[in-house]
């Protein structure tokens, strides 16, 4: 389908491949001739203030995608029976749905000057998303529905080929602590053995002993349960190992240097995708991410492609720009680390957009809804909680045709008391949507 617009800009040129691969299987084919345009007998959109002809589509452009700088935008929500919209000028459309989404999927919000959270990331409560209260929803999967039915509506006769059906879920794993006391230092198991006495605490105590000498499983040793869950539901997850080489107060994860890790990383492996998980200190030393990518890769003897930030710790544009120097072609960190939901409101792949450099990338983003440390953490669920929460995201995105990525962590899935019930609410919720 044609695309007319007076100026074809990089900004429009992005968001019109993203939108016409999402609404019809393949990206607009963008014009600037507006004689060629009118003479056209195939249906288009016009993307301009003036109307050509009478066989088009108006969409009135918002000032957005002509623009090179970054600077604040006049965002002001209005809201039908279905879905909030913003960038109003007019037209066939009610808004500018090619700006709009340019916003949300850019981050453009996360350019300009910001409050920072705890742990130094982008506060989720600056966003327009949770200030206007549609942070649950996957927004622009649900504007490009309504645009396709108007679409649909203008050009009864257009034979509209649709982009073929996702899976709508894709489980993915942060594997932050592979195990609870296994092949940790001397020193922080006896740490360990003395705050449990301290605390009087004395189940601890034997459950660690028991560990250690070989007579209990580890409680974060869930591995063999996940595999036995995907094989039944055929599942083909994501797994993302930290393999920082030091420790430190937020990498406490076992060395990759011992031969219990390897041989789990390894396995997961040869059986799953995995992934590189950026350990914090990788954040502050950027030498150290292209040193852990090369120690995975080395344990797998593959080239590894797929990354995810520890504590969904990134700055744009600098995280993702060392991501791709660093070789990483799927990043699947865009999300938060202290609420659920769809942080740039999409529930698809997209390329991600290098706005200070006004250019795309081949850095491919793979967003997240759901992950359980922010259920537990955050929102303070309890299991059955979190169960309906996923059922919720799952729900509203299967009936958009995307993907719903959730991540889990297996000190979740384990033993430990601490979890309990969150590894049967997480079944339960497998088996129900694979039913």
């Amino acid at each position: 389908m044609f695309l007319y617009t007076n100026n074809i800009t990089p900004r429009l040129e992005y968001i019109s491949d993203f939108l016409g691969k999402e609404l019809l299987g393949e990206a607009f084919v963008l014009i600037a001739d507006k004689e060629r345009f009118s003479r056209e007998t195939m249906p288009g959109v016009n993307y301009s203030k003036e109307r050509i002809k009478e066989n088009e589509f108006r969409v009135e452009p918002y000032s957005l995608l002509f623009e090179n700088d970054i600077r604040p935008q006049q965002v002001d929500c209005f809201k039908n029976s279905r879905y909030k919209y913003f960038f109003q000028p007019g037209g066939d459309f009610p808004f500018d749905i090619f700006a709009a989404s340019f916003y949300l999927l850019s981050r453009y919000e996360e350019y300009l000057p910001h409050e920072k959270d705890m742990y130094g990331r982008y506060a989720h409560k600056n966003s327009l998303a949770f200030r206007e209260e549609f942070l649950h929803l996957p927004l622009i999967n649900i504007w490009i529905q309504d645009f396709r039915q108007k679409l649909q509506y203008k050009f009864p006769g257009y034979p509209f080929s649709f982009p073929e059906q996702k899976g709508p879920f894709l489980p993915t794993y942060d594997i932050d602590q592979a195990y609870s006391y296994k092949d940790k230092p001397f020193w922080k198991n006896a740490n360990g053995f003395i705050r449990s006495l301290l605390k009087g605490n004395i189940g601890s105590v034997k459950e660690r002993w028991n560990v250690l000498n070989g007579k209990t499983k580890d409680p974060f040793d869930t591995y063999q349960w996940m595999d036995n869950l995907h094989g039944r539901y055929k599942l083909k997850p994501f797994y993302f190992f930290i393999v920082a080489e030091k420790p430190g107060k937020y990498d406490k994860n076992i060395s990759p240097a011992i031969k219990s890790m390897k041989e789990l990383i390894l396995q997961h492996s040869q059986k799953y995708l995995a992934g590189v998980h950026p350990s914090w200190q990788s954040g502050d030393d950027i030498s150290l991410l292209e040193k852990e990518v090369n120690i995975l890769q080395t344990i797998t003897g593959n080239k590894i492609n797929d990354s995810r930030q520890h504590y969904i710790r990134f700055v744009l544009p600098e995280t993702f720009r060392h991501l791709i120097k660093a070789g990483i072609k799927n990043d699947f960190s865009m999300g938060y680390g202290s609420i659920n939901g769809f942080r740039a409101s999409v529930a698809s792949a997209f390329y991600w957009f290098d706005l200070e450099k006004n250019e795309p990338t081949d850095l491919l983003l793979r967003p997240f809804c759901y992950m359980d440390a922010n259920s537990f953490y955050e929102q303070h669920y309890l299991p059955e909680q979190a169960y309906e929460e996923m059922m919720q995201y799952y729900k509203v995105v299967k009936s958009v045709n995307g993907t719903m990525i959730t991540i889990w962590h297996n000190n979740f899935l384990g033993t430990d008391n601490l979890y309990k019930g969150w590894k049967e609410a997480y079944e339960k919720f497998i088996a129900e949507i694979s039913s």
